[in-house]
């Protein structure tokens, strides 16, 4: 049964990651950020994405691979308990220096710059997502963050089909 959000009742926060079943041992290694950037990391940083609900981790992975993509390659949707929820920093989107970092597009220098500082300054960081605004992203680092959550389960995804409908 998928638990409750802390909002509703629920104990526990959970961050919830979407990925490739290949790479699901290691979700939270923080390679593919490592190896190409993203929007608050640097090439070179192992910034691991979360986001604070199932739903918005799929539209995360969707906006990139797309759902055919989710439709017919395995996916494994990971949750993990943050226990360290005080070494959280939650950022306030009037505090960015660039309102426009949270609209879709291609992340820019200085964007990239001010997460790689934000995560050597803080454990967790929650931030709007820029895929739906009035979600939120949980990113870490991978080696700063060992031993502030811990897994809670992992599964198989099954995207709902009607995403991926047959062409006309």
């Amino acid at each position: 049964m998928t638990p409750l959000p802390i909002a509703l009742g629920g104990a526990e926060l959970i961050a919830w990651r979407l990925d490739q079943s290949i790479h699901a041992p290691t979700w939270d290694s923080g390679e593919g950020a490592y190896r190409v950037g993203g929007r608050w990391n640097s090439k070179g940083t192992r910034a691991v994405y979360c986001s604070i609900d199932p739903s918005t981790a799929i539209l995360e992975v969707a906006v990139h691979k797309g759902f055919r993509a989710l439709d017919t390659v395995a996916h494994v949707m990971t949750a993990a308990v943050v226990v360290d929820v005080p070494g959280m920093h939650i950022v306030d989107p009037a505090s960015l220096p660039n309102p426009n970092w949270l609209h879709p597009g291609i992340p820019g220098a200085g964007q990239q710059a001010y997460g790689d500082a934000l995560l050597r300054q803080h454990r967790f960081v929650a931030i709007p997502s820029a895929v739906s605004r009035h979600s939120w992203n949980l990113i870490f680092l991978a080696d700063k963050a060992v031993g502030g959550y811990t897994l809670k389960f992992q599964e198989p995804f099954a995207l709902d089909t009607r995403l991926h409908p047959p062409s006309p």
